[in-house]
């Protein structure tokens, strides 16, 4: 049988440049992009074969450990289905266990990991250049590219048994932009190292605590070798296969043995974004506040308006002779402030559709909490790129917990504030289909708008101050500051969902009476 599979996998892979010219130009394309991109690889890693150990080692496996996360989650996100899935062999009448250990010397023929193979080649080819036994650096080529296959088949079993027919843009849009928050902050941090022939300190912590992960304990081992630390990684390295293994022989079996929840047409269109929240009030409120925040121009033009509004806030402090290195710390606080403000007329934006909230008898903290998911998701991604942006343009890695801190409660501040305000002192907006920047006449609606900022400042006056210190006395005061906004924040936060919603369960009629009248 495997070698029937084996047959069936290089079929497959030279029948992808066969068919119309449209599908084989793709494929064509796609091949010499990755070709053209292994082999601009390789020749960085072969140009480290005269670097020092320590920098060969910190490049090699932060590239190795993204490498091998980036199985997993491409073929999560990716869509394509596993060509060597393991249903399609249900019909020969193999066992599972006989199935699971067929499909996986063929999976190893495909162009992503006979990439990884060229990859694995030119790491083998530099270590042992620096003087790594051969026979390490081969085991460690091994182990890396079993467990970035492994990896991927999992994550594509774990696709086909659990998402199957719920997969949708909008999950794919969430893994994305889970990524991008993670990303982000790592390449900034790194770009931000000044290397001068040796590990920057702020790395070295980081790569040591890579190099006994999953991701990257495998490739760690001819660096681990020269400096006598061998046998931790290689322990990591040999269990995660083993227990990689197992994980996929489960999955096989629960793939051979359960059979697909029937679907109509409509369930493999699915609901988008209340697929995702799910059947829960806040879940429900959450997807529509979600719909309307990636729709509705009023929601859009808010936003575009908030980064706008805090980096010009640098040039007045500037021109007034504040050095540049501090002012540049100010945007992400103000960003915080002003996305947790964002929220605080949120009911008026919803006009008359507000009676869906009322009639249906939601509770209160369900409403407050389901409204508050877009802002959340929002304010999340945007200060995960702003403030490593802000603390690299600073200078100073060691604030960063302390940024950390004062951004979360400012913005969780914010938010807290805001889900008492809109439902207390909601103010006419411009109604759904108006232009945002018609704005009606009104008379009220300064007041909870400055409540709410001032309070969030107020409230946050201990991180702010923590912050202070750690700048102008002790570094030491970063972690204080990090845990004490995040507390603050969080306090705050739960407060306000619960006072807010208790508000909005006893003003039914007067927010309905305020809905109808704007």
């Amino acid at each position: 049988m495997v070698a029937h599979v084996l047959r069936l996998r290089l079929d497959l892979l030279i029948g992808a440049l066969r068919g119309d010219r449209r599908r084989v130009t793709r494929h064509a394309i796609a091949l010499v992009l990755l070709i053209v991109a292994v082999g601009v690889v390789c020749a960085g890693i072969l140009s480290l074969r005269t670097a020092p150990d320590d920098v060969a080692f910190a490049v090699t496996m932060i590239g190795c450990s993204a490498l091998t996360l980036g199985f997993f989650v491409a073929a999560i996100v990716g869509g394509a289905d596993d060509q060597l899935d393991p249903r399609r062999f249900a019909v020969f009448g193999a066992t599972p266990r006989a199935t699971a250990w067929a499909t996986l010397p063929a999976s190893v023929i495909s162009v992503p990991v006979l990439g990884v193979v060229v990859v694995a080649a030119a790491l083998a080819t530099m270590w042992i250049a620096h003087g790594a036994t051969t026979a390490v650096a081969v085991a460690s080529a091994v182990l890396g590219v079993l467990t970035c296959m492994l990896f991927a088949k999992i994550a594509l079993a774990i696709v086909g048994l659990v998402l199957r027919d719920r997969r949708s843009r909008e999950l794919t849009g969430v893994f994305l932009i889970a990524m991008l928050v993670v990303v982000v902050p790592v390449v900034v941090f790194l770009a931000s190292l000044e290397w001068r022939g040796e590990v920057p300190s702020a790395l070295t912590q980081a790569v040591d605590v890579l190099a006994l992960t999953p991701l990257g304990a495998a490739w760690s081992l001819p660096g681990r070798e020269l400096t006598g630390s061998f046998a931790a990684p290689l322990l990591v390295a040999v269990v995660t296969l083993l227990a990689q293994t197992a994980l996929w022989l489960w999955l096989v079996d629960r793939l051979l043995t359960t059979t697909e929840r029937p679907g109509s047409a409509r369930e493999r269109r699915g609901l988008g974004w209340f697929d995702l929240t799910g059947g829960t009030p806040a879940g429900g409120i959450a997807a529509r506040s979600l719909i309307y925040w990636l729709r509705d121009p009023r929601y859009l033009v808010n936003v575009a308006i908030v980064p706008v509004a805090a980096i010009v806030t640098i040039v007045p402090l500037v021109l007034v002779g504040v050095p540049l290195a501090t002012a540049v710390l100010l945007p992400a606080p103000l960003m915080a402030l002003f996305l947790g403000w964002l929220a605080h007329n949120d009911l008026a934006y919803d006009s008359t559709a507000l009676w869906m909230h009322i009639a249906s008898a939601v509770r209160g903290s369900a409403d407050r909490a389901g409204r508050l998911v877009p802002v959340v998701a929002l304010g999340i991604l945007i200060l995960a790129v702003t403030i490593p942006v802000t603390v690299s343009l600073h200078g100073r890695w060691a604030i960063l917990p302390a940024m950390v801190g004062v951004c979360a409660s400012l913005f969780l501040c914010g938010l807290g504030l805001s889900s008492v305000a809109s439902v207390v002192a909601p103010y006419p907006v411009s109604r759904p289909g108006d232009s945002p920047f018609q704005q009606p006449q009104r008379t009220g609606g300064g007041l909870s708008q400055g409540v709410v900022l001032v309070g969030a400042v107020l409230l946050s006056l201990p991180s702010l101050w923590w912050g202070w210190l750690t700048l102008s006395v002790d570094a030491e005061w970063a972690w204080t500051a990090l845990w004490g906004g995040i507390g603050i924040g969080v306090v705050v936060l739960i407060a306000g969902i619960l006072g807010g919603g208790a508000v909005f369960d006893r003003s039914g009629g007067r927010l309905m009476e305020f809905a109808e009248s704007t």
